[in-house]
């Protein structure tokens, strides 16, 4: 199926996006800016993957750093650069025929919307991975794992006293580590236009349908408000309270702290961008890759950036089965530096892997 974007696209896919980024996946007023400067500059389009022949090319649009940093700053023209660079980088003969997202965030969903609208290009309705997600690696399809494959990393961002762009190549673990130190130069932020794959690899190892799962829940979200999205996901609202204490700290180029609420569940959120685990009265309720999701007592989303102390906050858990994820999810190796940043051991155990 192939369709037109449309403003009522945008406000769903922003707040679906928010909600299905876990605390992650970019802010709201810049995705909102983003979607809105594409349907001003042209009329992106979203096509279903049988639109495409498997064969050929897509590559993932994404945004690289934490959303707390002080001075993060990226510009349309860093958005348009970095896919100049990737498209540099093709072999001879070969050409991008569509853009996907890394992840479903409230800015990430719509990563590839303003390129679409400026290069034609259609948006593919596919992510990376159909909930945020916090390394660069977790939003690479598994590419990791495959022997020999070479990943190319376009990456701009940055004011003009810190601007940086340029174009890394190599093993996946090692681009993704340089373009995650350009983004602490650049002031927090990057653009970045990475790892082009068939269509038929990301289709397998990706999340198909993600956009469009991030337009239907958020207009869910829209018609009903939590409790709406709650019974969507299969998912409750576990706590409602006072935040008594809020920590975040930048550690290579992402936000790291915990949420503690005044409940008399002593609720306990650990973040890494996106909430990672879950506790109350010192038990483990949920762990990434479940959806936890903070909201405001009026009901909007709040990512874990813009936690203030002496907010109220109520808690939002949906379990993993109900959400589109990559095969990345259940990868336990990805984990590793999560758990050392945290001081927890949570990756999927062998037993949770998908059949």
């Amino acid at each position: 199926m192939k369709r037109n974007l449309t403003p009522d696209d945008v406000r769903a896919a922003i707040w679906g996006g928010a909600i299905l980024g876990g605390g992650g996946g970019g802010l709201i007023a810049s995705g909102e800016r983003a979607a809105g400067l594409a349907l001003q500059v042209g009329t992106p389009q979203l096509w279903s993957i049988d639109e495409f022949d498997p064969a050929a090319l897509t590559a993932t649009m994404a945004l690289v750093g934490a959303p707390a940093a002080p001075d993060p700053h990226v510009q349309p023209a860093h958005l348009l650069r970095t896919l100049e660079l990737l498209q540099r980088e093709l072999p001879a003969g070969q050409r991008l025929v569509g853009l996907h997202a890394n992840e479903n965030g409230a800015e990430t969903t719509v990563n590839g919307w303003f390129h679409a609208a400026m290069t034609g290009l259609p948006v593919i309705d596919l992510a990376c991975n159909g909930r945020a997600h916090p390394s660069s690696v977790m939003g690479a399809l598994g590419l990791h794992t495959e022997p020999g494959y070479r990943s190319v990393q376009a990456y701009a961002g940055g004011e003009p006293g810190r601007y940086v762009e340029g174009v890394v190549a190599g093993r996946l673990e090692q681009t993704s580590a340089v373009v995650r130190r350009a983004s602490v130069e650049a002031g927090g932020l990057v653009a970045v236009a990475r790892n082009p794959v068939t269509v038929g690899y990301a289709t397998q190892h990706g999340a198909p349908g993600a956009i469009s799962h991030a337009i239907a829940l958020g207009q869910t979200y829209l018609d009903g408000g939590v409790d709406a999205v709650a019974r969507a996901l299969d998912g409750r609202l576990v706590a409602e309270g006072t935040v008594r204490s809020y920590r975040c700290e930048q550690q290579e180029g992402l936000d790291v702290g915990i949420v503690e609420l005044d409940d008399a569940a002593r609720t306990t959120l650990r973040f890494i961008n996106e909430y990672m685990l879950l506790e109350q009265q010192g038990r483990r309720i949920a762990r990434f890759p479940d959806l936890v999701m903070t909201f405001s007592g009026d009901g909007q989303p709040v990512v874990s950036a813009h936690v203030r102390e002496g907010a109220t906050l109520r808690v939002l858990v949906a379990p993993r089965a109900r959400l589109l994820l990559s095969r990345t999810m259940f990868m336990p190796e990805l984990y590793r530096p999560l758990e050392q940043s945290l001081g927890e051991a949570f990756a999927p155990t062998e037993d949770a892997l998908p059949a």
